[in-house]
């Protein structure tokens, strides 16, 4: 029988969860200092222990995966805690297109990728001499926003970056991208895409709680000037957003270019499953996409229920974990799993 598997982090609940429900087999690999935490939880079947999840790489555990028929569903702490080449090494089969990750992973790719989808981005600032206006440093790969900071000079970003260096986050600037700043109301924008279906499904939205920059808007004007600290763009958490109805249409349009794109630059499977397009609605309702994400999002962690559009499409709770998890049901089913797997 299939099991279905992810890393103990960042939304393995949902996908444990969503997987018992559609009848799978559930597989945790789990880092020890984390075990107790996921004990808690009866739609765990198999738990893996491991000291680092870099620990899937060893013949070891990949056999331990591979005698449970595992899928492995990637999500952002795979992203973070390996190398694009490392996961690309994976021999597990990995729901979706794990070429794509590389594509998230690495900055001037997933411009590409976003400028061939036809999508409204910010402009990037190729050198720290080129900075005059508000600008966002941002690290490669899924940092979940730690590192991030704005700066408006060059003499400014050398300061930040020399801090970030001092305390181990970055090596230079090459681990640094520079983005000019977008204005606007965040929106994260969640969406499945089925390549059996040949079908796109927008599944929610979300905002993100960052610290400290969404703390330090509590603190007035005069004494944030005297606040000698570099604000954090750290996710702590994730709140709902319904967008106004007439801006669906431009919604669907977006993640619609964004996988026709990726099925040309990213074979074999282009972007399959879950992914998000993030950014921020200007005061016209424009959409910025300043960063995509090639796999399930936290923000998904918001509706394990469903949300208010998965309901306009199912008549039952339909997360994004289970989503993922009837996919793969279907694609069994239907002969077809390696439309889903790579």
């Amino acid at each position: 029988m299939t099991s279905i598997g992810t890393l103990g982090s960042h939304c393995a609940l949902q996908v444990l969860k969503g997987a018992k429900d559609e009848g799978f087999e559930t597989l945790l690999v789990c880092e020890k200092k984390r075990e107790r935490l996921y004990r808690r939880f009866n739609f765990i079947d198999k738990i893996i222990l491991v000291e680092s999840f870099r620990d899937i790489l060893e013949q070891k555990y990949a056999s331990q995966l591979n005698e449970q028929n595992t899928i492995i569903i990637p999500h952002g702490t795979l992203i973070s805690q390996m190398t694009s080449s490392e996961i690309e090494s994976i021999k597990i089969p990995i729901f979706g297109n794990k070429w794509i990750l590389r594509w998230e992973s690495d900055r001037m790719m997933k411009e590409k990728l976003m400028i061939e989808s036809r999508l409204h981005i910010p402009k990037s600032i190729p050198n720290p001499t080129e900075i005059n206006d508000l600008t966002i440093a941002k690290r490669h790969g899924a940092a979940g926003g730690k590192g991030y900071f704005l700066t408006t000079s060059e003499k400014d970003y050398k300061e930040k970056r020399d801090h970030l260096i001092n305390q181990g986050i970055i090596k230079g600037d090459s681990d640094l991208y520079l983005q000019e700043y977008a204005f606007g109301v965040s929106a994260y924008l969640q969406y499945f895409y089925s390549p059996i279906n040949n079908e796109l499904e927008f599944f929610g939205i979300d905002r993100r709680y960052e610290s400290d920059i969404d703390g330090l808007g509590r603190i007035p004007a005069p004494q944030q000037i005297s606040v000698d600290k570099i604000p954090s763009f750290n996710v702590i958490g994730n709140s709902p957003l319904v967008l106004r109805e007439s801006l669906l249409e431009e919604v669907y349009s977006m993640g619609e270019r964004f996988v026709e794109a990726a099925k040309r630059l990213v074979p074999p499977v282009g972007m399959t499953g879950p992914f998000c397009l993030e950014g921020v609605y200007n005061e016209d309702g424009q959409f910025t996409t300043f960063e995509f994400s090639a796999r399930i999002v936290a923000g998904t962690n918001l509706y394990v229920d469903g949300s208010p559009y998965t309901a306009f499409m199912y008549n039952e709770p339909m997360s994004m974990g289970r989503r993922i998890a009837r996919e793969i049901k279907i694609a069994k089913k239907d002969g077809k799993i390696a439309q889903v797997v790579t």
